[in-house]
């Protein structure tokens, strides 16, 4: 079995062929929305959206399910969005990419211990991940 990513909500596929596609809204101005399509190798921020929708740097983005419409940034960690990877021992984890434009961070999470880290910007966010279990509850 190949690595599967998925929907956190309605467990859709959003793998398709060699890219992650979902779809991206701008917060700041919400008619400048499109698909965007993923590089599924975590650590790698390659991406390609059509020419008249282009994510800018520093603005933030609304990801969406394309499947459910499902809103995938992430309420409990600001400025992340979240969704699932399932590898090929079937085995799942949560990954965390930042949802603003130009921030190359990535997060795989399994079973609440980081696995990977990846990115110059993922200092930004050690502290949703470095703290204590039993200080997290209050995040």
């Amino acid at each position: 079995m190949a690595v599967e990513f998925l929907c956190k909500v309605c467990r859709g596929h959003l793998k398709v062929k060699t890219s992650i596609i979902l779809t991206a809204t701008n917060l700041k101005n919400r008619s400048e929305k499109g698909l965007v399509f993923l590089d599924p190798e975590i650590g790698n921020y390659t991406h390609t959206t059509h020419p008249s929708f282009q994510i800018k740097e520093g603005d933030e983005y609304i990801f969406t399910c394309p499947v459910c419409n499902a809103q995938l940034n992430s309420m409990k960690y600001l400025h992340l969005v979240r969704i699932l990877m399932k590898d090929e021992e079937g085995k799942e984890s949560s990954i965390y990419f930042s949802g603003i434009g130009g921030e190359k961070c990535t997060y795989k999470i399994r079973d609440d211990r980081v696995e990977m880290r990846t990115g110059p910007d993922a200092v930004i966010y050690n502290k949703y991940f470095d703290v204590p279990e039993e200080d997290r509850k209050y995040l």
